[in-house]
C-alpha cells in the first residue's frame, strides 16, 4: 500500500510525500494544485476528517521528494503482463521493456489505422499494410511488397490493368485535402507517411527510429529483388543504367541503415551514463539528508543545552543566599484571570537559599485563593525544596518564616508571618522535589489587592517579600 499513489492509487512515479505524511506522484500532485484552489489531502480527509489541519494542505512547495521509497520501487520484481510475454525483472527496468516488448500492441506508423504485436510489423508491412505500397515503374500500378515482388509487367495486360487502375482512397483522400505548413519526414521515400510541422517532424524521427529502419529494410529487400529480376533478364530488358541506379540506391540505404545503428548504440549508451549518473546523483542527495539529519539532530542538542545554561543564568541571577527573597510578579491582571478561569491556578517563584550551603526554598502563590481562601483572598505559601546540602542540615526545618506584600508607595505594607509545625510532613527533610506547601491560604483580601486606595498592584505589577530568620 505504501508504494500507492493517493490519488491515481497506481504505483508512485517520482514519488513526493507531503507535510501531511502521504505521498503523491509527481505529476498527481502538480495536476491536482494546478486544478483546485487550496486542495486538501484525499487521504487525510478518508482516515479521519476531525483531524484536518494546515499540513494537509497540498503545494508542491510544501512537498519533498522521497528519494527512499523511489529507491525502493525501483527494485520492486515485476513482470510483464502482455499476453504471451514471459519478461520479468526490476522496476527501473520496465519502461525500457516496454518500449521493445515484442508481443506489445502497437499502431503501424502508415497510418492504416492497424493494431500489430511489434514482433508482427515487419510481416504486417510486407504483406496486409493497404499504405504500405510501392509504384511499379513500366505500368505504375500500386502494389504491397509481396505483390511487388511477384510482379512482372507484360505488354497489353500491364495495359489494360493501367486502363481500368484507379487511385486509392487514401490517395483521393491526400488530393481532395491539401495538407497546410505541413512537411513530410525525411523516409517518405520508403513508405513513412507521417507530415507534421517542423518539431513534430523532429520528435517523430527522435522516436520512431526502429520503425524506419524496418521500412529501411523493406525497401532493401524490394531493391534487391528487382535487382535479381533484371540480372534474370536474358534479354537485358532493363538498362545498365537502371540497374547501377538501384545499386547506387542500395548502398546508400545500407550505409543510412549502419548510421541509424550506430545512432541507437550511442543513444543507449547515453541513457545507461544517465542512469548510472543518476543513482550516483541519488547517492550523494542520500548522503546529504543523512547529514543534514545530523546536523538538526547536533541543533537540538545544542538548543538544549542552551536553553539549560539560559534557566542556570536566570536562576543564578535570581537566586539569593541570605534568607532574604524579593519576588516581583508583573501581568497580575492576565495571571489573576488566568488563576480565575483555572488555566494557571498557582505560580512558582524561583528557588532561594537560607544560606549559600543552606536550606533550598521558594514560595507559591494562589492569585485567586486556595483552600479557605479560594475566590475571596490571596493565598501565599512557603515551599521546602529538596537541596544538596540537605544531608548536613538539621531537621524538621524550624525558622520563622516572614511574609510581605510591599505597597509601592510605602505607606502599609501587609505582613504576616509563622513558625514551622515541626511535626508537619512539609518541614521534614524532602524525599521528592518538593515538600507540600505551607503558610498563609487567607493571606490578603481579594477587594484589597484591587483596591485604588492602596498601591499593592502598580502599573500590573506587584512584588512580595519573603524573610527567614
Amino acid at each position: 500500500q505504501k508504494y500507492l499513489c493517493s490519488n491515481c492509487n497506481n504505483i508512485l512515479k517520482k514519488a513526493l510525500q507531503t507535510l501531511c505524511g502521504h505521498r503523491y506522484c509527481s505529476a498527481c500532485l502538480s495536476w491536482i494544485v494546478r486544478n483546485n484552489k487550496n486542495a486538501i489531502c484525499q487521504k487525510c480527509k478518508e482516515e479521519d476528517p476531525s483531524t484536518l489541519s494546515e499540513g494537509s494542505l497540498l503545494a508542491e512547495e510544501r512537498a519533498f521528494g522521497d528519494a527512499a521509497i523511489n529507491k525502493e520501487i525501483s527494485e520492486l520484481k515485476v513482470h510483464c503482463v502482455t499476453l504471451g510475454c514471459s519478461w520479468s525483472g526490476i522496476m527501473k527496468n520496465f519502461e525500457e521493456h516496454q518500449s521493445l516488448c515484442e508481443y506489445a500492441l502497437i499502431p503501424c506508423h502508415t497510418g492504416c489505422g492497424h493494431m500489430v504485436m511489434r514482433k508482427k510489423l515487419a510481416d504486417h508491412l510486407e504483406n496486409g499494410c493497404v499504405n504500405n505500397v510501392t509504384m511499379c515503374q513500366k505500368c505504375k500500378r500500386s502494389l504491397s511488397s509481396s505483390e511487388y515482388q511477384e510482379h512482372s509487367c507484360e505488354g497489353n495486360l500491364c495495359k489494360e490493368q493501367k486502363r481500368v487502375q484507379t487511385e486509392t482512397p487514401s490517395k483521393e483522400k491526400n488530393c481532395s485535402t491539401p495538407l497546410i505548413n505541413k512537411e513530410g519526414c525525411r523516409f517518405s521515400e520508403v513508405g513513412c507517411s507521417f507530415r507534421g510541422s517542423k518539431e513534430k517532424i523532429k520528435e517523430h524521427e527522435k522516436t520512431a527510429v526502429g520503425a524506419h529502419m524496418l521500412l529501411l529494410l523493406q525497401h532493401i529487400k524490394q531493391l534487391k529483388a528487382s535487382l535479381c529480376t533484371a540480372a534474370k533478364d536474358a534479354n537485358g530488358s532493363i538498362p545498365q543504367s537502371e540497374l547501377n541506379v538501384n545499386e547506387n540506391k542500395l548502398h546508400v540505404f545500407e550505409n543510412i541503415v549502419a548510421v541509424l545503428n550506430k545512432e541507437v548504440e550511442t543513444s543507449n549508451l547515453e541513457i545507461t551514463a544517465f542512469r548510472r549518473q543518476s543513482e550516483l546523483d541519488q547517492n550523494i542527495i542520500r548522503g546529504l539528508e543523512l547529514k543534514i539529519a545530523e546536523l538538526h539532530r547536533c541543533l537540538t542538542q545544542k538548543d538544549a543545552g542552551l536553553s539549560s545554561l539560559h534557566k542556570s543564568l536566570l536562576f543564578s541571577e535570581q537566586a539569593s543566599y541570605d534568607g532574604v527573597f524579593l519576588w516581583k510578579i508583573t501581568d497580575v491582571g492576565r495571571k489573576l484571570q488566568d488563576s480565575v478561569s483555572g488555566r494557571t491556578v498557582s505560580l512558582y517563584s524561583p528557588a532561594f537559599y537560607t544560606a549559600k550551603y543552606g536550606y533550598k526554598v521558594c514560595l507559591r502563590v494562589y492569585l485567586n485563593g486556595d483552600g479557605t481562601g479560594k475566590g475571596t483572598h490571596v493565598s501565599l505559601f512557603f515551599v521546602v525544596m529538596r537541596g544538596d546540602y540537605d544531608a548536613l542540615l538539621p531537621w524538621p526545618f524550624r525558622h520563622k518564616v516572614t511574609f510581605m506584600l510591599l505597597d509601592q508607595n510605602n505607606r502599609e505594607h501587609i505582613i504576616d508571618a509563622f513558625r514551622p509545625d515541626l511535626t508537619s510532613a512539609s518541614f521534614q527533610r524532602p524525599v521528592n522535589d518538593m515538600n507540600v506547601a505551607s503558610g498563609c491560604p487567607m493571606f490578603l483580601p481579594l477587594s484589597k489587592l484591587q483596591s485604588p486606595k492602596y498601591a499593592y498592584v502598580k502599573e500590573d505589577t506587584l512584588f512580595l517579600k519573603c524573610i527567614i530568620e
